[in-house]
């Protein structure tokens, strides 16, 4: 009987942490252990729980002890209005949090860890960029300014460690995500899954922030989860800076006419210049990961929208959305 791979998913019930848990533990070469701290951990077969603060460094080497894949999906996220608002909420914790995982995944000798990253850092383009048409020597979005170097700071560090252990690192720049156990309230979501809840939620209009000429490149959990699988089958380098989006950029405005659409509804939208938002537009060139990895997205964005949806109406109270 083949020995079974020991994963540990950070962040377990968080958005990306839930799919990846369920994604894993339906695989039978997989050992699952699970990370919650503030929230309660769920009922899902074969997987194992571990409350632990991610901040403090004897509670992380505890956890990685005989693990064999760490996929570091904790952090502290929120929508854009905390970025413009507080935005040193998504600096301190995700800092240290991963500073401590990378040097205990170091010195317990993990074979593999996966970083989520993000696109933050990549300076607005018409084009789809490639991982390398990060220029440095050019300012980021002044908003991203905190969250985008904390990322840039962490991506070095998992090539630091990769260069003075046997210990493989997979960095993941990935564009905006949705889908199934996403946030979909008012205040902490990103702009998809708020604007899926104003959707349902609306009987004649819908207020989208900003003018909504913002562009973004969306994908669905799915694929994600997928990307995640292939990294940990098929990266043959210590160290890999991967992007994984669509490779299309929509307006706010577009993707939401979209969400309409697919929801059956028949609203109209209305813009609130008055209220944050970021106004950039960003698609990823995912060329390498399809070499490498020989991934592609497989869901498109109407379909993605239409699983999403159904999974609202099956699993979201409207009255606990604020």
């Amino acid at each position: 009987m083949n020995k079974k791979t020991k994963i540990l998913i950070c962040g377990a019930t968080g958005f990306i942490g839930k799919n990846l848990t369920e994604f894993f533990s339906n695989l039978e070469e997989f050992e699952v252990h699970a990370v919650n701290f503030k929230r309660p951990e769920y009922y899902i077969k074969n997987v194992i729980w571990h409350k632990a603060d991610l901040r403090n460094p004897k509670k992380v080497n505890s956890l990685l002890k005989d693990i064999d894949v760490v996929v570091q999906a904790a952090a502290t996220t929120s929508g854009s209005k905390d970025i413009v608002t507080k935005p040193y909420i998504h600096v301190t914790d995700n800092a240290v949090m991963n500073s401590y995982i990378f040097r205990s995944a170091f010195e317990n000798k993990v074979k593999h860890v996966i970083f989520f990253s993000c696109s933050v850092m990549y300076q607005s383009n018409i084009l789809p960029l490639k991982e390398d048409d990060f220029n440095p020597n050019m300012p980021l979005v002044e908003r991203y300014f905190g969250v985008g170097h904390t990322k840039l700071y962490l991506e070095k560090m998992c090539e630091f460690f990769s260069k003075i252990s046997n210990t493989k690192y997979t960095a993941i720049r990935h564009s905006n995500i949705y889908g199934p156990h996403d946030k979909f309230d008012f205040q902490k979501s990103h702009f998809l899954g708020a604007s899926i809840s104003k959707v349902m939620l609306a009987s004649e209009k819908i207020t989208i922030w900003g003018t909504g000429e913002e562009e973004r490149d969306l994908l669905y959990i799915d694929d994600l989860t997928n990307f995640v699988y292939l990294a940990l089958k098929k990266q043959s380098s210590k160290y890999r800076l991967y992007n994984c989006g669509e490779g299309v950029s929509r307006s706010i405005k577009e993707v939401v006419q979209t969400i309409i659409n697919v929801s059956g509804k028949n609203l109209k939208i209305e813009n609130d210049t008055s209220q944050p938002s970021i106004k950039t537009s960003l698609s990823l060139n995912y060329s390498l990961a399809k070499k490498e990895l020989g991934w592609k997205p497989k869901t498109e964005l109407k379909s993605g929208l239409k699983k999403t949806i159904t999974w609202w109406k099956q699993n979201i109270n409207p009255k606990n959305i604020r």
